[in-house]
């Protein structure tokens, strides 16, 4: 059941690639069956064992690549290319650094002068939908599932006679600046996809932020969220099809958050 390090000519592969859920480092285990159905139900590291008091090398070194891998996605950038693919209107907040994003989080929900010029310039038919990304604590999380969502999401739209055109990329950005950039354009709806604070069981979790008319200072109770998408979560063409009827359902009922829960309960 133990998948080995395998060296090559070429060195060590990539420990990273081992699928947790289906590892298995305890000896002559007396319920093999019961313990991996267990694990396919979690990331969590069970079944690690032991060598003496410590865990075994695999185990270390696997935490190890884990913990580099979330430390390269905070303070990576997302591939400046994929932002021209995907032709983004690019955009920063008023951090001007990783650092300066990570200490002061009320830079990062509010934009400079000429960036708000710039997106007044480029937005100018007060659209029923804005969408937004923004790189948030996870710049891998954007890089592995916005080719796929945002395709999911206008599909979704589609259906339901609606569209969202031109697509905003905010650098350094945390969520709250998506209640600017809803009184900039005057969008009816505004939804942020934004890489979330990464962990040890992945890197790559990305969530969705939506708000009915957000304004600066409302309360959090009015988002609603789509939260742990990635390839062993949601996978992200499944959460475009479910944010894409959000979407339709905020413009029907002009209400996010407990507010759309609550209409939606007493229909």
């Amino acid at each position: 059941m133990e998948k080995e390090i395998n060296q090559s000519s070429e060195g060590l592969s990539d420990i990273s690639e081992i699928n947790l859920r289906e590892q298995l480092l305890v000896p002559n285990s007396h319920h093999l069956d019961g313990y991996m159905k267990m694990k396919s139900f979690t990331p969590a590291r069970l079944g690690l064992w032991r060598c003496g008091p410590r865990y075994k090398t695999q185990s270390i070194l696997r935490f190890r690549a884990d913990h580099a891998a979330a430390q390269d996605s905070v303070f990576s950038y997302v591939d400046p290319d994929l932002i021209k693919k995907m032709h983004f209107i690019a955009i920063q907040t008023r951090c001007c650094s990783k650092d300066e994003y990570l200490t002061r989080p009320d830079l990062g929900r509010r934009f400079a002068k000429e960036y708000i010029e710039k997106i007044k310039k480029r937005i100018t038919n007060h659209p029923k939908i804005q969408l937004v990304v923004g790189d948030g604590l996870s710049s891998a999380a954007i890089e592995a599932n916005i080719k796929e969502i945002i395709p999911a999401i206008k599909q979704g739209l589609n259906y339901y006679g609606l569209d969202c055109e031109q697509h905003i990329f905010v650098t350094y950005c945390r969520v709250g600046v998506m209640d600017q950039i809803g009184e900039i354009t005057d969008a009816d709806v505004v939804c942020m996809l934004i890489g979330e604070r990464p962990g040890l069981a992945t890197a790559q979790s990305m969530s969705a932020y939506i708000a009915y008319r957000p304004t600066m200072g409302m309360p959090e109770m009015r988002r609603t969220v789509v939260s742990n998408i990635h390839a062993q979560g949601i996978p992200p063409v499944e959460a475009g099809a479910y944010i894409s009827e959000l979407l339709y359902k905020m413009l029907r009922y002009k209400k996010s958050g407990l507010d759309l829960k609550a209409v939606e309960n007493t229909d």
